[in-house]
C-alpha cells in the first residue's frame, strides 16, 4: 500500500529538494496534432526531462478532456508514467459538487485515474470535498484563494474575505489530508492563510506566466519547519527551449528564497525579525505601508517628547492587517491562564475584540470614568469576582496606563497579572508592570521593528538611528 499523499510530497520534497511541481498541460498549440496520443507523448517526454526536479507532476483534466474520450485515456496512461518515475500526480480539476456527484468525482479522480491528489471547487460547501476524504491515502487541496486577476469578485467579498473565512473552516480538517490552494499573485492572502492554518500545505500557483513574484511569496507560504508548499510551473517549462534546463534553473529560485527563510528561523545571529513569522513580517510591514508610523517631534501621552508616533488606532482601517494583528495576539494568549480579555479603551479596545472574536475569549473593558447613568458600572462586560482578567491594549510605554486599567479591574474583583501590547516601545513599561506583578508580552519590540523597516528599505537607517538615540535604545 502507497504511503499518503502528503508523505509522499514531503519525503519527496526533503530527498529532492526541490518545491517545484512541474504542470502537464498539453495547449493545443503545443501540440504537433490535436490527438490524445499527441497528448500523451507530449506529456511523457516533459516528464522524463523535467522528473529530478519535480516534487509533483499536475495535469489539467480540461486539456486531456477536450480531446475526446480517449483523452481521459490518455491522462490515465499519463499518470501510470508519473508513478513509473516515483512522482506524484495533483490532478488538477477543480472539481466540487454535491455530495453525491463529488462521490464521483472523487473516484474518477483516484479510483479511475489513479492520482494522489486533486484540486477541489468548495462553493457547495463541506459536501463538495467530504467525499474526496474517504480516500484516506490520497489528499486534496481546496481552492482558496486563486491566481487568477479577477478571484477577487467572489473571493474578497465580505468584512472578512470569503477566502479567509474558508481557510478557517479548512484549517480544522486533517493537515494530512487537506491541503488549501492559495496563488503566488496574492501575497497578503497567502501570509494570511498561513496564519490561518499553520500546518497545512499550500499549492501555491501563479509564478511564471502569471507574473507572481518568488521573492515576495515563498518563504510567506512555507511552514515554521520550512516545508508545507509548493509552486506549480507549467508554460514557462513546457514551453521553454531547453524544459529540463528550465525546471532545473526554477527548483534553484525556488531553494535560494527557501533556505534563506530557513536561515531566519535557524540562525541566532540573523536579526530578530528574520525569525518572525512570514504573517508578522506582513504585518510589521503593513504598519509602516498604510501610515501608522510617523516621524518629527511629538509629546506622548506619557508627557515625554519622541522622534517617532505610532499611530495603531489606524489598524481599524485595514481589515486584512485587523485579522493578522488579532492572530498575533492570539500567539501570546494561548500559552496564557485566564478568564477574559480586558481590553483598554480606546485604541485597545477594536484591537481586544478582534483577538476575543479570533480567539473565542470573552470580553470586557475597563471604563476610563464611572458610568455615570444606568448601571453606574465601571467595568462592561459580564465577570465574575476572583475571575483571572488579561489587559490587551496597543502599545506600552511606561505602562501608566495599564496601572490605570488595573487598578479599576482589581477594584471589581478582578484578577491581573499578564498584560499583551502589539508593540513595546521600551521605554520602562515593562519594569513598571513588573513592580506591581504584571508580566508585559509584545508581539513586537521598537528596536526590531526599526531594524526590520531599514532592512526592507521602508526607513533610512540615519533616521533608525536618530531614534534609537533620542529614546536612548541604542
Amino acid at each position: 500500500m502507497r504511503a499518503p499523499f502528503f508523505t509522499q510530497v514531503a519525503e519527496r520534497v526533503r530527498a529532492r529538494e526541490t518545491l517545484l511541481v512541474v504542470g502537464l498541460d498539453p495547449h493545443p498549440e503545443d501540440l504537433p496534432r490535436p490527438t490524445p496520443t499527441a497528448a500523451r507523448d507530449w506529456a511523457r517526454r516533459l516528464m522524463d526531462a523535467t522528473h529530478p526536479w519535480a516534487a509533483a507532476f499536475k495535469p489539467n483534466v480540461a486539456f486531456y478532456g477536450a480531446l475526446g474520450p480517449r483523452g481521459f485515456e490518455a491522462l490515465g496512461e499519463v499518470i501510470a508514467h508519473a508513478h513509473d518515475l516515483e512522482v506524484p500526480v495533483i490532478l488538477d480539476a477543480k472539481w466540487g459538487d454535491i455530495a453525491s456527484s463529488s462521490r464521483a468525482y472523487a473516484q474518477t479522480a483516484f479510483a479511475t485515474l489513479g492520482a494522489d491528489a486533486a484540486t477541489v471547487s468548495p462553493y457547495l460547501g463541506p459536501s463538495a470535498w467530504e467525499p474526496f476524504l474517504t480516500y484516506k491515502d490520497r489528499g486534496i487541496f481546496v481552492l482558496v484563494r486563486t491566481s487568477n486577476p479577477d478571484a477577487d469578485f467572489i473571493q474578497e467579498y465580505g468584512g472578512e474575505p470569503l477566502y479567509a473565512r474558508l481557510a478557517r473552516r479548512l484549517a480544522q480538517l486533517d493537515p494530512n489530508q487537506v491541503g488549501m490552494v492559495v496563488g503566488a499573485t496574492a501575497p497578503d492572502a497567502l501570509a494570511l492563510v498561513r496564519a490561518l492554518a499553520p500546518q497545512h500545505w499550500i499549492l501555491a500557483p501563479g509564478l511564471g506566466a502569471q507574473g507572481g513574484d518568488p521573492a515576495q511569496s515563498v518563504w510567506v507560504a512555507l511552514r515554521e519547519d520550512g516545508l508545507g508548499a509548493l509552486f506549480p510551473m507549467s508554460r514557462a517549462i513546457s514551453r521553454a527551449k531547453d524544459p529540463a534546463q528550465a525546471a532545473r534553473e526554477w527548483r534553484d529560485v525556488l531553494n535560494r528564497y527557501w533556505e534563506e527563510g530557513l536561515k531566519r528561523t535557524t540562525s541566532p545571529l540573523r536579526p530578530v525579525w528574520q525569525r518572525w513569522a512570514p504573517a508578522l513580517q506582513a504585518l510589521a510591514e503593513g504598519i509602516f505601508v498604510h501610515g501608522m508610523v510617523q516621524f518629527g517631534e511629538f509629546i506622548l501621552k506619557s508627557g515625554r517628547p519622541s522622534p517617532i508616533y505610532i499611530d495603531l488606532r489606524r489598524l481599524t482601517g485595514y481589515p486584512h492587517l485587523m485579522r493578522l494583528a488579532a492572530w498575533a495576539y492570539t500567539r501570546l494568549l494561548r500559552p496564557l491562564k485566564f478568564d477574559r480579555l480586558a481590553g483598554i479603551p480606546y485604541a485597545g479596545l477594536p484591537l481586544a475584540t478582534a483577538a476575543a472574536l479570533e480567539g473565542g475569549w470573552p470580553l470586557i473593558y475597563p471604563r476610563k470614568e464611572p458610568k455615570a447613568y444606568g448601571t453606574r458600572a465601571l467595568v462592561e462586560g459580564p465577570y465574575r469576582p476572583g475571575e483571572q482578567a488579561v489587559l490587551l491594549d496597543d502599545l506600552a510605554t511606561t505602562g501608566e496606563a495599564k496601572l490605570e486599567a488595573l487598578a479599576t479591574l482589581r477594584r471589581v474583583g478582578l484578577q491581573v497579572r499578564d498584560v499583551v501590547v502589539l508593540i513595546d516601545r521600551q521605554a520602562g513599561a515593562s519594569e513598571t508592570l513588573a513592580h506591581h506583578g504584571l508580566s508585559l508580552h509584545a508581539v513586537f519590540r521598537l528596536t526590531d521593528l526599526l531594524e526590520f523597516w531599514v532592512d526592507r528599505g521602508l526607513l533610512s537607517a540615519s533616521m533608525a538611528r536618530r531614534v534609537r538615540q533620542e529614546l536612548h535604545l541604542l
